[in-house]
């Protein structure tokens, strides 16, 4: 790695790396000033890239050719016009991977969040930096990313009581996919991930909270929260959604909720998906607490839920401070308070609305997810386990004793709404 250092006899600056297997030292009249050592690394990190890209040409850079031992006085550099033969080896098929990695990154984060920006950084520079890094891209076979993938089970996660999980790993070796497939085909050479499939995953853990739970939490939560937890359980919004919520996006006249932006690692941020932007429509209690908390913050901040200094709530005190100590002090099995959203999905399901309109009160494109993963707690909350059907067959068909059967044409009565403040679910 090239440093930017001092000549002592005349405090000027020059730039002091490796190229074509000799070290270089390129001389400036600059004076030794912080501003003259940040404009001179940036084009030392600049000539660093481009030769860990193989694009980097010595002589257009300064001017003169590149001087070889050989040919050289002694104490001197000689004359050449390209890289050693190491170095031809080493170029001769694809640049290194940490060097595309970063120019891969550059050209794909623009159409990224910020926080996935954040993410998929880390994961360049906490796993595969340190182990590819150094690596020519087309070196890379499919012996080390199954290497590779086994070294990560092993490494611990950040408390240390147990190793990465699973999912983990796949979001990992994902990035790794990414990067390698788009370089096999710019530099075409055979894609290493042939065959290479994900590690099984755990279902997601869904816990919601029961009808009883609800009440009992907005019952005894802390009253400036009362609100918030309000709104939480009964609209399904995700946490980000909801720290970001701001009053001109509350309709109060039509009673909707316009879902637009969202909090994420405490900036102002894009929604998840497209999907995401949405309308919730409010049910009287939501409606009810939103005009509560307007009377009580609408004129002192732009946020729906904020702190004392009018800010949006920071998740992680809220989490520490507020959501622990309360399930805590109720008695309640610890849950993230994630499952508020999850909860929100049970019971629109155990009221019996339709799942198209609770996909879109969401934020999903499609009622594949609500099935998938939240069907199997309608049972628990409605009680409906088969017996409804028993009672409709035995209401409407009879088998009387001659032959033939006779179907009665009443139809249904229609449900009942459901009540979210009932204590019970919802009579059958």
């Amino acid at each position: 790695m090239g440093s930017i250092r001092t000549l002592v006899s005349k405090g000027t600056l020059f730039m002091d790396f490796r190229y074509a297997g000799q070290r270089i030292r390129e001389y400036t009249v600059m004076p030794d000033t912080p501003a003259n050592r940040k404009r001179l690394q940036k084009a030392l990190d600049r000539i660093e890239a481009e030769i860990a890209l193989c694009s980097f040409d010595y002589a257009k850079t300064f001017g003169k050719p590149l001087l070889t031992a050989e040919s050289a006085a002694p104490g001197t550099l000689s004359a050449t016009s390209g890289p050693s033969q190491n170095d031809k080896s080493r170029c001769k098929d694809t640049p290194l991977f940490k060097a595309f990695a970063d120019q891969w990154f550059t050209e794909n984060e623009v159409s990224w969040r910020r926080s996935y920006q954040i993410t998929q950084r880390c994961t360049l520079e906490k796993y595969l930096h340190p182990h590819f890094g150094l690596s020519n891209l087309s070196s890379i076979g499919k012996s080390d990313i199954l290497a590779f993938r086994a070294s990560l089970a092993k490494v611990l996660t950040r408390k240390g009581q147990s190793t990465l999980s699973n999912r983990r790993i796949n979001a990992v070796i994902k990035l790794l996919r990414q990067i390698l497939n788009e370089a096999a085909d710019r530099f075409e050479f055979s894609p290493a991930f042939r065959n290479v499939k994900p590690l099984k995953t755990k279902r997601s853990d869904v816990q919601p909270f029961t009808l009883e739970e609800v009440q009992l939490i907005l019952t005894k939560a802390r009253p400036d929260y009362r609100n918030y937890f309000t709104v939480r359980f009964l609209t399904g919004m995700r946490t980000g959604e909801v720290h970001g919520l701001k009053w001109k996006y509350i309709d109060f006249e039509r009673r909707l909720i316009l879902v637009r932006e969202s909090i994420v690692l405490g900036e102002e941020d894009d929604l998840k998906t497209e999907s995401s932007m949405r309308d919730i429509q409010m049910s009287q209690i939501v409606f009810d607490a939103l005009s509560l908390q307007y009377e009580a913050v609408g004129k002192s901040s732009e946020f729906v839920f904020c702190n004392r200094l009018a800010q949006p709530l920071d998740n992680k005190n809220f989490v520490n401070r507020v959501w622990t100590p309360l399930l805590r002090h109720l008695g309640l099995a610890h849950r993230r308070a994630y499952q508020m959203r999850h909860t929100a999905a049970t019971l629109w399901l155990a009221a019996g609305e339709a799942p198209e309109w609770i996909a879109r009160q969401l934020g999903h494109t499609s009622t594949e997810m609500l099935f998938r993963v939240y069907s199997r707690y309608v049972p628990n909350l409605t009680r409906q386990d088969g017996s409804a059907m028993d009672r409709l067959l035995t209401r409407h068909i009879s088998t009387p004793s001659g032959s033939g059967m006779s179907v009665a044409a009443a139809r249904p009565s229609t449900p009942k709404p459901f009540d979210p403040t009932a204590a019970q679910p919802p009579p059958e």
